[in-house]
């Protein structure tokens, strides 16, 4: 090999299917996926929170007295809006 060989080489780049560029395809696929999985996160965490909330709403008064929350304050938590 000689010198201009090496240099060549040392300045062809990445190797074939690499991907540096941070606004490529790829990368662009990556991040869409990471946002559409992390909103999904968020919307399965809102829904299980209404439906705990909703399920205060059908306890019995023994029951909520069991883990000390009144008729009026479960009342108040079952009505909020399942993004609160």
């Amino acid at each position: 090999m000689t010198m201009d060989t090496i240099e060549t080489i040392r300045h062809a780049g990445p190797a074939f299917g690499a991907q540096t560029d941070p606004w490529s395809r790829r990368g662009f696929v990556g991040r869409l996926v990471f946002v559409l999985r992390s909103a999904a996160k968020q919307v399965d965490r809102m829904l299980e929170r209404r439906r705990g909330r909703l399920a205060l709403l059908e306890m019995t008064d023994e029951q909520l007295k069991d883990i000390g929350i009144s008729r009026c304050d479960a009342h108040r938590e079952g009505i909020r809006a399942f993004w609160e």
